[in-house]
């Protein structure tokens, strides 16, 4: 029995040395260095739009949570429809995280919203997820 698990331990040892995929599978998994409770930025991700939602109303519904710099609703190339989510900037980290906290799940023209803390974007690089931990 003690024998067949060090054999059992020792090919999964050189299985990971020899599968550099399985290796580089162990190094994403690990936790960002951040703590996951703060945000990374004060822009927030906002999914569930109704397509009558404008630039004007999402601001309107946010900027009771504080000063909102910029708005942008994403819309389609070909019928120019929005395609139902967008992005709040606001000035503050802090602003953005209680925006988050109070909006998330409450309905806006009828529709629940989806948010989250968008992820920054940068051109040409992998988008790497953070995993939060289980609570």
């Amino acid at each position: 029995m003690k024998n067949s698990l060090i054999r059992f331990i020792a090919r999964r040892a050189s299985a990971r040395v020899d599968n550099p995929a399985s290796t580089l599978r162990f190094f994403c998994s690990q936790p960002p260095p951040s703590s996951p409770s703060s945000p990374p930025n004060s822009k927030l991700f906002v999914a569930g739009l109704s397509w009558s939602v404008d630039e004007k109303s999402l601001k309107d519904a946010f900027s009771a949570f504080g000063h909102v710099s910029e708005v942008r609703i994403m819309y389609d190339k070909d019928t120019g429809r929005s395609r139902g989510f967008g992005f709040v900037h606001f000035s503050k980290e802090d602003d953005a995280r209680y925006a988050k906290d109070a909006m998330d799940g409450k309905a806006l023209l009828g529709r629940p919203l989806r948010i989250s803390f968008a992820l920054e974007r940068v051109r040409g690089a992998p988008v790497v997820v953070p995993r939060l931990p289980n609570a």
